[in-house]
């Protein structure tokens, strides 16, 4: 039996991410469907039963958005929520606003999928001339973080959104856990793949072929040392989640019309 058990899982889906964009740093609220997908996944977690006494999120507003949608529909607003810049999306750097399918178009596909899913690749640092750098660096949310704004990243492989997400997880999060907490981490596609990738020991080959679609929770059981009891577990319709992984998957792809 389980000593700790923990729901993690990728915020839904964002404005940008419906536009196929690297949506990273920049501040995105949910779409419409990503709307729906929070709801739905506070929905089936209140039907399951679960009773969270803390959440975390990121700084960004779409990991917060999501939380909110959920704890609404479970009933569960009261449940207090904590949120860090070290539970933030990846960031891609100068890829920032691009589009993945026209990347794939101009770079190849299998470019594209390095840069998004490997573990120690890091894409083309931001500069002071990109579009979004002003609106990210002078965000006041970075102000209240545990780093100065000079020491914020510039760009990151999936290693060093690990190495900055692992002291806020062994400090932070580990003691709540220990303590005899239900936990919910609302987080982005690549801080839940870089905690994963830490809990369950998966490989730095292994790592890029995990993909995590919008929306949908995973459970993680662990025993008395945080070792997990088996893989993680996503939680809903099989069927529909393997089709969501597939969308996801797709998004690094050339379009057919496009080929």
């Amino acid at each position: 039996m389980a000593k700790y058990r923990l729901v993690l899982l990728r915020h839904g889906e964002g404005a940008w991410t419906k536009e196929n964009r690297f949506c990273s740093w920049v501040d995105q609220k949910l779409s419409s469907d990503g709307i729906k997908e929070a709801q739905n996944c506070g929905k089936h977690l209140k039907a399951l039963g679960f009773e969270f006494d803390l959440v975390f999120t990121s700084v960004l507003s779409r990991s917060i958005q999501t939380a909110w949608l959920i704890l609404e529909e479970m009933g569960q607003e009261w449940v207090p929520i904590q949120s860090s810049w070290r539970l933030n999306e990846r960031h891609y750097g100068a890829l920032i606003g691009l589009n993945r399918a026209e990347m794939a178009l101009n770079h190849g596909e299998e470019q594209v999928k390095i840069w998004r899913r490997s573990y120690d690749v890091t894409p083309p640092p931001i500069s002071e001339s990109h579009p979004y750098y002003e609106e990210i660096y002078n965000d006041r949310r970075y102000k209240c973080s545990d780093v100065s704004q000079d020491n914020l990243p510039k760009a990151e492989s999936l290693k060093d959104v690990l190495d900055r997400l692992l002291p806020y997880w062994n400090e932070k999060i580990v003691p709540e856990l220990k303590s005899g907490k239900m936990i919910l981490i609302s987080a982005h596609g690549n801080s839940s793949r870089a905690l994963l990738k830490h809990v369950e020991g998966i490989s730095d080959e292994d790592i890029i072929n995990v993909t995590l679609p919008t929306g949908v929770p995973i459970l993680l059981e662990l025993d008395e040392n945080l070792q997990p009891l088996g893989p993680h577990q996503f939680l809903g319709d099989q069927e529909a989640i393997q089709a969501a992984i597939k969308k996801v998957e797709d998004q690094g792809k050339v379009k057919s019309a496009e080929k």
